[in-house]
C-alpha cells in the first residue's frame, strides 16, 4: 500500500489528504501537524477577534474525528524537520523525541509565516508586552489575551488585507486605532481611486490613517507601548499589530534540494510536482501559475490552495492532472463596503497593451429604494479587446463578491470586454438592471477615447 506523507494541516494539505483517499480508498495520507490545529480557517481570525465568532472551535472547517472519519491520519504538536528524498524518510519531533517516517509520496504544505519587518524591538518585544505578529490559532490566542486586559488604543502596522480586518476587529472590540501603512495608499492591491474609497470608510470609523509612514522602533514605556516613525511619527499605545504581509516557508523542503522560484517561493509545475521525486507541494509555500500572463507568481489565496491540494492529491495516487491557473481573485470585506478584484491591473500588464477606465454604476434600479453606486475598473487590451482585469468596490450588500466573479470567469474563458456585454445575466428592479453594473462597466470601456 503507498504511503502517503503530508507535511502541514491547512488548506493545500487537507485538500490534498482528502483527495488522494477518494480516489484511492486503500491510500491513508498521514498528516504532520506542527501545532494543534487542523484545518482551521486562518482567514476566519479576524472575526474571532472581533467577536462575531463566539468560539474560537468554530474556525475548524473539521474536527479531528471528521477528518479521520474521512480517511486522514493525524500527528499534531509534530514539526517536521528535514526530509532525506534518497531514503525517503521525514525526521519529526514531538513531545516525545524525535523519529523517522517513511514515505511512498510527499505532500509539502508548510504554507507561508508572517514578514518581520526590520522594526527595532520586534525581536525583544513580544505578545506579553502587546506586541504581535498574526499568522497561526496561537497567535489568535495571545491577540485575545491582550485585548481581554482592556487596551484603549491599537497600532496596526500594514494596511492589506488582514491589517484592514483586523483595524475593523479591533474597532469593533471598542479599540481606538492607528493604521500605519509605509506605501501611499491603504490596500495597495487596488488602484488609487478605490484605495481612496476605502480609507473614507476607514475614517468614516474613526481609525486614524498614517499612510507613507514607515515604523522604525516599538519601545515600552511607563504606562504601554510607544511606536516611533519616519517623518516624526510617534504614537503612545497599548498594543501593536505588525500584519506587512507573508513569505513562503519553504525551510524544510530546502533540506530536500526542492528548488525555489518565484518570491522565494518553492518551484512547482502544473503538476504540483517539485524537481525532486516524489515530492509534490502545493499551497502558499509555492508559486502559482498565473493563467493570464501564462508565467509563475506568488499568490497565497486560500482559494487556489484548495485548488492546487487537490491537484497534488491527485497525482500523488497516480492522477495526471494539472493547476488551470490563477486569475488572483479576491474580496475584502472592511466595514460596509466591499472590494474585490480579478485579472491584472495596468502595471501588472506589461506583456498587454493595457487601458483601465473606470466607471459607476448603481447596484439595481434606482427607482427601487435602497439603491448605491459600484465603482468599478476595467483593463482591457486595446490591442486586442480582450478583458485583462476589473475591480471593484462598493457597499457589502452588493453583491460585489459575486460580480467580481463574473469578470473572473470571463477572464478565465479569454473572453473579450465586448464579450461581456452580451452576456444573458439575471435582472428584477430590486437586485440589478436590465444591463448590470458589470455589463454598464464594460460598455464604458468599449466606448473609451483612444
Amino acid at each position: 500500500m503507498t504511503r502517503m506523507l503530508i507535511i502541514g494541516g491547512s488548506d493545500a494539505g487537507i485538500s490534498a489528504g482528502l483527495r488522494a483517499h477518494e480516489l484511492a480508498p486503500d491510500v491513508r495520507p498521514l498528516l504532520v501537524v506542527a501545532d494543534a490545529y487542523p484545518n482551521f480557517s486562518i482567514c476566519g481570525i479576524p472575526y474571532y477577534v472581533s467577536g462575531e465568532v463566539a468560539d474560537w472551535r468554530n474556525l475548524a472547517h473539521r474536527t479531528r474525528a471528521d477528518l479521520e472519519a474521512a480517511g486522514l491520519d493525524l500527528r499534531l504538536d509534530t514539526r517536521a524537520t528535514a526530509i532525506d528524498p534518497h531514503a525517503r524518510t521525514v525526521t519529526v519531533v514531538d513531545e516525545r523525541g524525535e523519529e523517522r517516517l517513511g514515505y511512498d509520496q510527499l505532500i509539502i504544505g508548510t504554507g507561508a509565516v508572517p514578514i518581520r519587518p526590520p522594526i527595532e524591538g520586534l525581536d525583544v518585544l513580544g505578545a506579553a508586552d502587546g506586541v504581535h505578529l498574526l499568522h497561526t490559532m496561537d497567535d489568535t490566542f495571545a491577540v485575545t489575551a491582550s485585548l481581554e486586559r482592556g487596551p484603549a488604543s491599537a497600532v496596526v502596522v500594514g494596511a492589506g488585507y488582514i491589517g484592514l480586518e483586523m483595524v475593523e476587529a479591533l474597532r469593533t472590540r471598542g479599540v481606538d486605532v492607528t493604521l500605519v501603512e509605509q506605501l501611499p495608499q491603504v490596500l495597495s492591491t487596488v488602484d488609487p481611486e478605490l484605495g481612496a474609497l476605502v480609507a473614507e470608510e476607514l475614517k468614516a470609523h474613526d481609525v486614524d490613517i498614517h499612510t507613507g509612514t514607515t515604523v522604525r522602533r516599538v519601545e515600552r514605556t511607563g504606562t504601554g507601548l510607544r511606536v516611533h516613525g519616519s517623518d516624526g511619527f510617534e504614537r503612545d499605545t497599548d498594543l501593536v499589530l505588525v500584519v506587512v504581509g507573508v513569505r513562503p516557508d519553504t525551510a524544510l523542503a530546502e533540506t530536500a534540494g526542492v528548488e525555489l522560484g518565484v518570491r522565494g517561493a518553492i518551484a512547482v509545475d502544473r503538476g504540483m510536482r517539485t524537481n525532486v521525486d516524489g515530492i509534490f507541494a502545493a499551497g502558499d509555500c509555492v508559486h502559482t501559475y498565473h493563467r493570464l500572463l501564462g508565467a509563475e507568481a506568488y499568490l497565497p489565496l486560500g482559494t487556489t490552495a484548495h485548488k492546487q491540494g487537490r491537484v497534488a492529491g491527485e497525482n500523488a495516487v497516480g492522477g495526471d492532472r494539472e493547476f488551470a491557473g490563477s486569475l488572483g481573485t479576491q474580496v475584502l470585506k472592511v466595514f460596509d463596503l466591499a472590494i474585490a478584484r480579478t485579472g491584472l491591473r495596468d502595471h501588472e500588464a506589461t506583456s498587454f497593451r493595457p487601458v483601465t477606465v473606470g466607471a459607476v454604476a448603481d447596484d439595481h434600479k434606482a427607482y427601487y429604494p435602497g439603491a448605491r453606486p459600484i465603482h468599478l475598473r476595467i483593463t482591457g487590451d486595446v490591442a486586442t479587446g480582450h478583458l485583462l482585469g476589473a475591480q471593484l468596490v462598493g457597499h457589502r450588500d452588493s453583491a460585489v463578491h459575486k460580480r467580481v466573479d463574473t469578470y473572473a470567469t470571463a477572464l478565465h474563458h479569454g473572453m473579450t470586454v465586448a464579450d461581456i456585454e452580451d452576456l444573458d445575466l439575471s435582472y428584477t428592479p430590486p437586485l440589478g438592471s436590465p444591463f448590470d453594473a458589470v455589463q454598464i462597466a464594460t460598455q464604458a470601456w468599449t466606448r473609451r477615447d483612444g
